[in-house]
């Protein structure tokens, strides 16, 4: 981390970014080497689920459009490591009170000064409960959230935020944490330009950035152009003549564009390919291990799944029902590994063997008993159908949701079926308006390395990720203790004591880690996956 002035707790903070091994992999141009500079990379995605707003993106399709439009104080290497950005400096004695100086003579790409106000001002909108942004809860730590984050409130800005001149700007946490500036490149702590609160819906079709990339087109659910931003004046400089992402309604359309040169860059191979995508592709091709998972979530809400103890005898039982890698095998031709917790293995702090973790181990003949356990408090009626919801433009949901849904059948004895939605877009509609008849499938993609990424913005009281409105104050007030803690491996520990808590909820259940699995075109070099499965897109050259 490279931060001048560097005080204890942002040291300690860098000690979190650790360098993250086996995730990514590259062409056999390196990154950053020759190329064609004036080429448009093409890429795959999905349809964004809202308006290109930093505090209201919490997807991959929205979040790879963003990541590249807007830059915030510090970003992410390859391996995880946060760079300065904007960031002169981010100081602080006692890990709750923050100075931070961003550099000066930063603009947006309309050309308005990036300043102190923009950062205040962004993370305050975002935090009002007025605005309804799905990633409000990234602001709980700071002070006065509470108010303004109330459903009547009034209130629409935060106590703990004072801007001090046009390049510096003061934070006050309600506690101390000392990994609060590791969490910082996020979408959600993006700057805004002052005309983004004139008419917020507006400025998310054409949203004006201050990343490498600026939007030139959105024609929805057909595609995402990028052009290269020329004020940009930071570390991830496009080495490219711009991007365009392509949304597609099936990754198996998106592998054929591939291999036929009509598309550049898939991050997702498709399960029907998995077995002879590197024999295809050769050297343009990369399976490694990243910062993400795959879970299905039981909404809390549902009738035979409230937070009780019934509710917590059924989801032990399907999660014990579930023979994880035989899915592995069969789906994925072995390119995962079996889930041991709520979190991914390439994180600082990551423990395989946390007490409460063998419900996650397939066990048919305890699936069983577990259920009956549930039917002597409340009986499942017969006919009564439990339902997965997946989305059919991601690679696998269809036939790892399947292979779920007959697994169910055979070892709890219930009807279970399959919920196929369209799009991503249109299935996260439901889930965050909690209007889901049936169970989905989830994941996480990391916003930055850390254990609390997993568990925080997914499982925490209110938290805009939440999809199953699940609440326990035990497991708040653990996470609460682990922000505070001023030691890195303290505050791991206290994490993963956490996931003991979710073991016995399962407000979702893990099924396995993620690896990165795609591959690249002949017209491009330069390819390279992050930390977090997602291509370093502004490195990549046309050959």
């Amino acid at each position: 981390m490279r931060y001048s002035h560097a005080s204890k707790a942002v040291v300690l903070s860098a000690a979190l970014a650790l360098t993250l091994s086996a995730c990514g992999g590259g062409s056999t141009d390196s990154a950053g080497g020759e190329g064609d500079g004036s080429y448009v990379v093409t890429a795959n995605t999905t349809e964004p689920q809202n308006g290109l707003l930093p505090a209201n993106t919490n997807e991959v399709g929205g979040g790879r459009v963003m990541d590249l439009l807007f830059t915030g104080l510090v970003s992410y290497d390859a391996k995880g490591k946060p760079v300065n950005e904007l960031a002169e400096s981010i100081e602080t004695k006692d890990s709750q009170n923050y100075t931070i100086k961003i550099k000066s003579g930063q603009t947006f790409s309309d050309g308005s000064p990036v300043t102190a106000a923009s950062f205040v001002d962004a993370w305050n909108f975002g935090a009002a409960a007025k605005n309804a942004q799905l990633n409000s809860y990234f602001f709980e730590s700071i002070e006065g959230y509470d108010k303004v984050s109330a459903e009547k409130s009034k209130e629409d800005k935060m106590s703990g935020l004072k801007v001090v001149d046009d390049t510096t700007f003061t934070v006050k946490l309600s506690q101390p944490e000392s990994d609060f500036p590791l969490r910082l490149g996020y979408t959600a702590f993006m700057p805004l330009p002052e005309a983004a609160f004139k008419d917020p819906k507006a400025f998310g079709e054409k949203p004006v950035g201050n990343g490498p990339y600026k939007l030139s087109e959105w024609n929805h659910d057909v595609n995402l152009k990028m052009d290269v931003n020329e004020n940009y004046d930071g570390p991830r400089k496009a080495a490219n003549g711009g991007i365009d992402f392509k949304v597609y309604q099936s990754t198996d359309s998106a592998y054929q564009d591939l291999v036929s040169g009509n598309l550049d860059v898939l991050d997702q191979i498709p399960p029907s390919q998995l077995a002879s995508y590197q024999s295809d592709l050769g050297d343009r091709s990369v399976n490694s291990p990243y910062a993400g998972n795959a879970t299905i979530t039981i909404p809390g809400y549902l009738d035979h799944f409230k937070q009780d103890e019934e509710g917590n005898l059924r989801r032990a039982a399907i999660s014990r029902a579930i023979d994880r890698q035989l899915i592995i095998d069969k789906v994925y031709q072995g390119g995962k590994a079996i889930a041991k917790d709520f979190t991914a293995p390439v994180l600082e702090g990551y423990d395989d063997k946390l007490p409460g973790s063998e419900v996650l181990t397939f066990d048919d003949a305890e699936a069983k008993k577990l259920w009956a356990e549930a039917d002597k408090i409340n009986k499942w009626d017969a006919d009564k159908e439990f339902s997965v919801g997946y989305n059919v433009d991601g690679a696998g949901n269809k036939e790892f949701v399947e292979a779920i849904v007959n697994q169910l059948k055979n070892n709890l004895g219930i009807k279970a079926t399959a919920q196929s939605f369209a799009s991503f877009k249109e299935m996260r509609e439901k889930v965050t308006a909690y209007t889901m008849t049936g169970s989905f499938r989830t994941g996480w993609q990391a916003d930055y390395p850390s254990l609390y990424n997993f568990l925080g913005p997914l499982f925490g009281t209110g938290a805009g990720s939440n999809d199953g409105k699940y609440s326990s104050k035990e497991f708040d007030e653990s996470l609460a203790k682990g922000l505070a803690a001023t030691d890195p491996a303290e505050g791991a520990k206290i994490f993963n004591e956490s996931q003991e808590i979710l073991f016995k909820d399962l407000p979702a259940i893990p099924l396995w880690y993620q690896a990165v699995q795609g591959g690249w075109s002949e017209n491009v070099a330069n390819v390279e996956f992050g930390w977090n499965g997602v291509p370093m897109y502004n490195e990549i050259t046309g050959k």
